[in-house]
């Protein structure tokens, strides 16, 4: 059963906007996860965000050189239109729904930023927070080679694990797959060498 405050805002205190623009309880996230992931499983079919890279190919008529771009296209629909549904909503959510507050985080993980240089914002108003931006962006040469350094990484990752984080760690663990729990391990070591012994050379760069 969840929480009876489900939603960190008192429905009754607060308006309709500033109830979807306001943070909400975990649970509240994690019972629509399970909800899609039962759907999919009724539908027959297995949640995974990366695999719509390999879709992207097929449309792009990569299937004509490469058999394994070669499959009905028609079969990935539904996961091309879940894709799209999320950048949609990001950009709605991004646009016009910000919160003016920071993202709340714990003290605990404000102090070891602060110690790698990233400080916590006032507002969201106030700059990106917690990543960087004179290394991570668009607007240099290094923020760009870091970017698809990191694309590429991603890309090779997901392929030679056959799998993302959501197939492997949704899909995957809610099947009970012992592959996918050794990855999910994977990836949680993989964040914390990232976090700890690369990350601080990356901020001085």
């Amino acid at each position: 059963m969840l929480p009876k405050n489900i939603l960190l805002l008192n429905v009754q205190d607060v308006g309709l906007w500033e109830l979807f623009t306001g943070p909400w309880h975990w649970a509240f996230s994690g019972f629509m996860i399970t909800l899609v992931l039962f759907l999919l499983v009724w539908m027959g079919k297995s949640f995974g965000v990366s695999s719509s890279f390999k879709d992207l190919c097929n449309l792009a008529g990569a299937g004509k050189k490469v058999p394994y771009f070669d499959f009905n296209i028609k079969e990935e629909y539904w996961r091309l239109s879940f894709v799209a549904g999320g950048l949609i909503g990001g950009f709605i959510a991004f646009q016009f729904m910000q919160s003016p507050n920071p993202v709340d985080i714990s003290v605990d993980t404000r102090n070891f930023l602060a110690t790698l240089g990233m400080g916590y914002p006032e507002s969201d108003l106030s700059g990106q927070g917690f990543v960087p931006t004179e290394i991570f962006n668009f607007s240099s040469w290094k923020g760009i080679l870091l970017a698809l350094i990191g694309g590429v990484l991603v890309g090779f990752g997901t392929r030679y694990g056959k799998g993302c984080t959501s197939g492997h760690a949704i899909t995957g663990l809610a099947h009970l797959q012992l592959p996918s729990l050794i990855t999910v391990i994977g990836f949680f070591i993989g964040g914390l060498i990232m976090t700890h012994l690369i990350l601080p050379y990356l901020i001085v760069l």
